[in-house]
């Protein structure tokens, strides 16, 4: 079973079958001009070559938002020209959804995947939520079902049920409350309870267990871009100059977690490598991060194992222009899921508020 079977309409399938006619303004000197303080923010990562090409979509998008009264949530996996160009709000799950639901646009592209556009549409019901590709999914939020977190409540009664947020919505209407990588320690503990399961991330939940004497449960889902990094290549890494830091994602596995110098949320990973300034640092994580850190960091070298997550690389400047064009590929969650799901992550957006 995969994203798509349960998320894309026939209606969608038939538009993206015939792409509309872009009518994009023409690369000239006034127009490389005008966006010259948005190259001055991808420069390093973005080349010259590559620009003439991205500066059209990229002021024919940003005229849309104003058009449409619209704001893109960019997240951290997204590529450079659209994280540093076209983002409004940019970061990891927890800081985009508290934009989703603070931000009076009325509305919402969600540069990212299913589960994040299903969350902005829980925080802002009333605004038209937006995805340009219906078929970015997510193999963690694909490792779970409703009917499996049922099937816990019954195995664990009385157990409180924290998610992940890469979940969807079905899932989180099931549980307690929602996390995310930054705060999961924070959410497990104002539980008050000495079990908690903690799903579907096996290694966030066995990351959150050396950081909490509570007692965690973990279930055996993971990301496919995380598991595939392993202890022995980042040591290769390292064996080839000590004085290269490595920088992980708590989604991946524990013994490359243990070889790191560091483990955080994507926006932990940022602020490290801005406040620390290493020499050479190897982020963990998507490969898209490490530029879009690199535009901001050009003194830092960065080393990319480069783990592409093939569902945040759906999501193109062309595909939100036409998402923006058409106000296609609504995003929409049944009422009575949403209103239990919103439940969920309220409780952890007030938490961490």
């Amino acid at each position: 079973m995969t994203i798509a079977a349960n998320v894309l309409p026939a209606a969608a399938e038939k538009r993206d079958s015939a792409q509309p006619a872009r009518s994009l303004p023409a690369f000239t000197p006034a127009l490389q001009r005008e966006l010259e303080p948005l190259y001055e923010r991808v420069k390093h990562v973005v080349t010259p070559m590559e620009w003439p090409h991205y500066a059209p979509l990229i002021k024919a998008i940003n005229d849309l938002k104003v058009e449409r009264n619209a704001v893109i949530l960019a997240h951290n996996y997204m590529t450079p020209e659209i994280f540093h160009c076209v983002g409004d709000f940019r970061g990891d799950s927890l800081q985009l959804a508290k934009e989703a639901a603070r931000t009076q646009a009325a509305v919402i592209v969600q540069a990212g995947v299913h589960f994040m556009a299903e969350t902005s549409k829980l925080l802002s019901p009333d605004k038209t939520v937006l995805i340009p590709d219906m078929k970015a999914g997510c193999s963690l939020a694909e490792s779970i079902t409703a009917e499996d977190v049922r099937m816990l409540r019954d195995a664990y009664p009385g157990v409180p049920i924290v998610t992940y947020v890469n979940t969807s919505a079905a899932v989180k209407a099931e549980c307690d409350i929602t996390c995310t990588s930054s705060n999961a320690v924070k959410v497990v503990e104002s539980l008050g309870s000495p079990r908690v399961l903690l799903i579907p991330d096996e290694y966030l939940a066995k990351y959150v267990q050396t950081k909490t004497s509570v007692e965690i449960i973990a279930w055996k889902g993971h990301c496919e871009v995380h598991e595939r990094f392993t202890a022995e290549e980042l040591e290769a890494f390292r064996a080839a100059d000590p004085g290269t830091k490595i920088i992980a994602h708590p989604e991946c596995p524990p013994d490359v977690i243990k070889t790191a110098d560091f483990t955080g949320s994507t926006a932990a990973m940022i602020d490290w490598v801005k406040t620390k300034r290493p020499r050479k640092v190897v982020l963990v994580t998507e490969c898209s991060m490490s530029s879009n850190v690199a535009a901001e960091a050009p003194d830092v070298e960065f080393v990319r194992p480069c783990n592409l997550c093939p569902h945040m690389k759906r999501i193109s400047l062309e595909k939100i222009y036409d998402s923006l064009a058409m106000m296609q590929h609504e995003v929409h969650v049944d009422a009575d899921v949403a209103e239990r799901a919103r439940r969920a992550v309220e409780r952890m957006v007030n938490l961490t508020n």
